[in-house]
């Protein structure tokens, strides 16, 4: 057992190689949270958030300090950790900033109880380390369409890969079918390409732009509406033939059994900072996997890829290099698969060097 000490909050701004531009926005740089958890017995556990916006780290540490006043100097496991904080959070609600300040800590335990029995995550949860295939989701972003063909031989030479993502959505649909055109023509017809709208469409406009693009032969068709409009989830599953996902805005296990139970998508992609970190996946993975829903997962690769190793319903790892420059061992892909980590806990080694040049809270 390990005793709450102290939690520190830190974060880092960090440049992107490739800029997002996308529905949701653009970002040349990416806020990452980073916490340490400190115990008495010497332990630090640490674990990372992406919170999209840079200022709402603000929140966070506000958030973390009510958690660290309520356990300081308090034994604290994974399980009731996050059953007990969870409680203090009802009254705020159990989505938004409260579930991702919890999720953040939640990693964090993890990841020191996984260095107090000097196991990696994997084997902490049952599994052992070994390779997880994934997907490139580093580019192709809403770019002009002259800078396509560039882009995706980039992103499959980056580790070899069998599978990389194109995010869609165009005024025009011609040039949303010609970037597809073009991806193929650079990479070949042999990798898997799927696509992303990033919640950019009404249902109306959805169900008209998926239908001209089901023949295109993509794996799937991620977020084409808002992320919390279920029924519509619903009736584009039953009229689209290529595989609708969706889930990296799902938050907690409680609103991912509801779209399970609604059969809002043939497959999932839980995220998590907003599922509820490593508690939240596994409640959240046991439903997907007793549904025979195939489960991939939304960023943190290094952390995600563990946990997909011991996932029933494990299809892909979204593979991306964003937290790279400030880490010291970034999970690296080889021949289309990523390898887990064998280090105690999630396997974390901070390049403070960097992180200190990046810092911004």
């Amino acid at each position: 057992m390990l005793t709450l000490d102290k939690i520190e909050i830190r974060g880092a701004l960090v440049p992107k190689e490739i800029p997002i531009v996308a529905k949701v926005g653009q970002f040349s740089e990416w806020p990452f949270v980073i916490v340490d958890v400190y115990t008495k017995e010497g332990v630090i556990g640490t674990s990372y958030l992406e919170p999209y916006v840079k200022d709402s780290i603000h929140a966070i540490a506000g958030l973390t300090k009510i958690v660290e006043s309520q356990f300081k100097g308090k034994k604290i496991s994974p399980y009731n950790f996050y059953e007990t904080a969870m409680k203090t959070f009802h009254l705020n609600g159990r989505e938004g900033l409260t579930i991702i300040t919890l999720a953040g800590l939640d990693m964090a335990i993890w990841d020191a109880l996984g260095k107090a029995l000097n196991a990696p995550l994997v084997t902490l949860l049952g599994g052992e380390p070994g390779p997880i295939r994934a997907y490139n989701t580093n580019g192709l972003w809403l770019i002009p369409l002259d800078k396509i063909e560039e882009q995706a031989t980039h992103l499959v030479n980056q580790g070899d890969f069998k599978a990389i993502k194109i995010r869609l959505g165009r005024e025009k649909l011609e040039d949303d079918i010609k970037a597809i055109s073009l991806v193929r023509k650079s990479v070949g017809e042999n990798i898997i390409l799927m696509s992303d709208f990033n919640q950019g469409y009404t249902l109306g406009e959805a169900q008209i732009r998926m239908k001209d693009l089901d023949d295109q032969n993509l794996y799937w068709f991620e977020e084409p509406i808002v992320y919390d409009d279920y029924a519509g989830y619903s009736q584009l599953k039953e009229r689209i033939k290529t595989p609708i996902t969706f889930g990296e805005n799902i938050y907690g296990s409680r609103s991912f059994s509801k779209a399970i139970n609604e059969r809002c998508s043939d497959l999932i992609m839980p995220d998590l900072m907003r599922i509820g970190g490593v508690t939240g996946w596994m409640r959240s993975a046991a439903i997907a996997g007793a549904a025979n829903i195939p489960l991939s997962s939304h960023l943190y690769p290094d952390i995600s890829a563990q946990l997909l190793r011991v996932s029933e319903s494990a299809d892909w790892l979204e593979w991306s290099d964003w937290i790279s420059p400030i880490l010291e061992n970034p999970i690296k892909v080889k021949n289309g698969f990523a390898e887990t980590s064998d280090l105690p806990g999630l396997g974390l080694k901070w390049n403070e060097a960097k992180i200190k040049e990046l810092q911004y809270f």
